[in-house]
C-alpha cells in the first residue's frame, strides 16, 4: 500500500477509508430546535404502501431533514420510510 493509506485502482489514487467512532447525531443534534422537531407519541412507520411492513411502532421524532429518530437513539432513513400514520 503507498504511503498515506491510499490504494491505486486502474490508475486511479482511491483514499483510505475513515470511520468515525462518534456518534454524527450528537454532532448534529444541536442545530435542531424544539421547534423544527415534530413528535408523536403514538405513531405507526411504514415502508410499504401496503402497510405489510412496519419500522417502528411507538414514539418518534420527525426531524426537520426527513429523518426519523427513534426512542433507542436509531434513525430512520427518510428513503426507507414509506408513509407514518400519527
Amino acid at each position: 500500500m503507498p504511503a498515506g493509506g491510499n490504494t491505486y485502482t486502474r490508475g486511479a489514487i482511491v483514499p483510505a477509508m475513515v470511520i468515525s467512532t462518534t456518534s454524527v447525531w450528537e454532532e448534529v443534534a444541536d442545530e435542531f430546535t424544539a421547534e423544527s422537531v415534530v413528535q408523536y407519541d403514538k405513531a405507526t412507520v411504514y415502508g410499504d404502501f401496503e402497510q405489510e411492513r412496519v419500522l417502528h411502532q411507538g414514539k418518534i421524532r420527525l426531524l426537520p431533514n426527513g429523518w426519523i429518530a427513534l426512542p433507542t437513539g436509531r434513525l430512520l432513513s427518510p428513503e426507507a420510510v414509506h408513509h407514518i400514520d400519527p
